[in-house]
């Protein structure tokens, strides 16, 4: 064992902010983008609610039988 190898390890170094930084921005955006699609599917059912009951072709209130 005289002639021992050196071994280069992998110095752990701590966080990296910029990553942080990059990580949060990109998964905020991404659930933000999420949330928007929701809103806009939501916004998107009302209004064919709304023009369906304005053209008289469903009703709110029920039919007497």
């Amino acid at each position: 064992m005289a002639a021992a190898r050196k071994v280069a390890h992998a110095a752990y170094n701590g966080p990296s902010i910029i990553k942080e930084i990059i990580y949060g921005i990109s998964l905020g955006l991404g659930a933000g983008l999420l949330w928007k699609m929701h809103h806009w599917n939501n916004q998107k059912r009302a209004k064919e609610f709304y023009d369906l009951l304005e053209r008289g072709e469903i009703s709110v209130v029920v039919e007497d039988e």
